[in-house]
């Protein structure tokens, strides 16, 4: 029991210990605080980057594959909005 005590008080202890030295941002500097900005910006202009490289290369994927279907002619015969029953 007495265990407790003393680990609950210490663990108050450290909370008005942070209280007293405030957040985060009052501690870092401007020039910390201004250098993980531009970081984070970099990280998600090279997530989008990647987001649209991704979105090309599936683009051209399709385009390939529309392509390679257009040549064969049993799809052609397949997917043709025709009546070829008219035409016998």
């Amino acid at each position: 029991m007495a265990n407790k005590k003393s680990t609950r008080s210490g663990h108050n202890r450290s909370k008005a210990d942070s209280s007293e030295m405030g957040t985060l941002k009052e501690l870092l500097s401007s020039d910390i605080i201004n250098r993980l900005k531009e970081q984070a910006d970099d990280w998600k202009a090279e997530e989008e980057k990647q987001k649209q490289e991704k979105r090309k290369q599936a683009e051209e994927a399709r385009k390939a594959e529309r392509k390679k279907l257009e040549n064969n002619f049993e799809y052609l015969l397949d997917n043709s909005d025709m009546d070829w029953k008219k035409y016998k």
